[in-house]
């Protein structure tokens, strides 16, 4: 269990995906550049045994803003998606309707 102070802590922020490749050597790894409004980042997800990146490329998305930048076979990840898991494999969070890159859940 954390606390309501801890999970305060995470800033979850919709972006949008301008930009999607799979990652050479990699089943499942895609590189992701998104559009968090104010900037845009790199985030390496595996999600490229379920969504091509064809599919994605214009999909908004949620994503863990203030996670430390990790390294992922060689490429930096700027933080990270939020999807669910079940024996399918990954499906995305995403937005019911248009919001604006950036935009902060609360």
């Amino acid at each position: 269990m954390i606390t309501i102070d801890d999970f305060k802590k995470v800033e979850l922020k919709v972006a949008k995906i301008l930009e999607a490749d799979r990652v050479k050597n990699s089943d499942k790894l895609v590189k992701l550049k998104v559009d968090l409004g104010s900037e845009q980042r790199q985030i390496i997800a595996g999600i490229g045994n379920i969504y091509t990146p064809e599919i994605l490329v214009g999909k908004q998305i949620i994503v863990v803003a203030n996670l430390e930048p990790r390294k992922l076979m060689g490429l930096e990840s700027q933080g990270m998606l939020l999807a669910a898991s079940d024996e399918m494999g990954p499906v995305l969070v995403v937005p019911e309707s248009e919001v604006r890159p950036g935009a902060s859940l609360n």
